[in-house]
């Protein structure tokens, strides 16, 4: 029997005035572009707090500091043909360095060397029908 688990994941919330800071998503079954929060995969004896700031870090080169727990979002989805289920926490943090939240976007890089940029999008927009991956994130972060 071939048993699979829900992915545990930990993403960040940083906030800039009205705008929050995020990467795209293609959908190349939907055709459509998404946007999530950065952060990853919460590793097996690691709290969710440990993982947004190892991740932020590892991928945007960056520290951030006091995560603060705002809840989890179910992600059950199907892509590919492949049901997915993720329980995402979501952590609202802070840069450490202030200055950080001038610049517009952030080169990053995933575990994988796959190269993806972060930037500003006013949370207006995903109020506005722009899609905010998971389903339900937008409720918990509004």
């Amino acid at each position: 029997m071939n048993r699979q688990l829900a992915r545990p994941v930990a993403i960040a919330l940083i906030e800039r005035d009205d705008e929050i800071l995020v990467f795209e998503v293609p959908d190349e079954v939907k055709k459509v572009v998404g946007w999530r929060l950065p952060g990853g995969t919460i590793e097996f004896g690691e709290r969710g707090s440990d993982t947004v700031m190892r991740e932020i870090r590892e991928e945007l080169g960056v520290d951030v500091v006091d995560p603060i727990y705002l809840g989890t979002a179910e992600n059950i989805f199907r892509y590919l043909g492949v049901v997915g289920h993720e329980l995402v926490r979501v952590y609202k943090v802070r840069f450490a360095d202030v200055r950080l939240y001038e610049r517009d976007r952030f080169d990053c890089v995933e575990a994988n060397g796959v190269p993806f940029t972060c930037i500003w999008k006013p949370i207006a927009e995903f109020r506005g029908g722009v899609p905010l991956y998971p389903d339900g994130l937008l409720e918990l972060i509004a």
